[in-house]
């Protein structure tokens, strides 16, 4: 259906997804729970739809239960896969998430902390035999932030090499690669030290940094995410977690 405009109508999930007030997943529930208002009316339909022009709005109840949902920084060891592993051949980086391996500071206090893992997923990969900052989450509205298409949000890495790598290599590393028939997005590649690269990337291709290298002559033989956005790895013990604190942002 068109309006007078020719602007055809779009599912409410997609809008609420394109806004930043949630996840598609996430929408589907609310909108079921009778949580989702386009111009001020409660839809409880699935696949409704409204034009982009509409008021589309979580009520009170839906915004609270964001609010519930924890966010976690974790410092996955290499062996650990970021995902769950259906045929159990190996550990996923969720099973750190548990007490023990709270990264307790001084700001903690003694108490042990709240512990809700339910639903807690990663938000973006880290391979088997890389290590540093994972971000798992609740939250629906960090995940497409983080892992959407067009996410505006850098990874930071520190990338130990084996091999000789020219000017022109390093020019290439920064812009002219492609993997699987798609033009990499410019990188930002330096050196850290003799035998250590500094990569800020802001996507996420499959093993890309690996493969990247390998195709300037480079082998990798350490990788470690130190920094996701404005939220840094910073001191936190290897295979420790804690919690995304509320000021802070990514």
């Amino acid at each position: 259906m068109l309006d007078n405009k020719g602007v055809e109508k779009v599912r409410i999930s997609k809008l609420l997804s394109e806004q930043g007030l949630c996840s598609r997943r996430e929408a589907d529930q609310y909108i079921e729970q009778g949580l989702v208002t386009v111009d001020g009316e409660v839809i409880t339909e699935l696949g409704s739809r409204a034009y982009p022009h509409q008021k589309i709005e979580l009520k009170k109840e839906a915004k609270l239960a964001q609010n519930a949902r924890v966010t976690v920084i974790l410092n996955k060891p290499v062996g650990f896969i970021s995902h769950f592993d259906e045929d159990k051949e190996y550990q996923p980086a969720a099973s750190l998430i548990t007490p023990d391996n709270f990264y307790r500071t001084h700001l903690d206090g003694p108490r042990s902390p709240r512990f809700n893992t339910r639903g807690l997923a990663p938000a973006g990969r880290l391979d088997i035999d890389s290590s540093g900052l994972l971000v798992l989450t609740q939250d629906g509205r960090i995940a497409k932030l983080l892992i959407g298409e067009n996410s505006p949000i850098e990874k930071e890495y520190l990338v130990r090499v084996e091999g000789t790598l020219s000017d022109t290599g390093l020019a290439t590393l920064r812009h002219g690669l492609s993997l699987d028939d798609i033009e990499l997005k410019p990188a930002k590649v330096s050196w850290q030290n003799e035998d250590q690269l500094r990569f800020v990337l802001r996507e996420g291709r499959k093993r890309q940094i690996r493969r990247m290298c390998e195709m300037v002559g480079l082998s990798v033989i350490g990788l470690k995410r130190i920094r996701i956005g404005q939220i840094p790895l910073g001191n936190l013990p290897v295979g420790q977690w804690r919690y995304l604190k509320e000021n802070e942002k990514f």
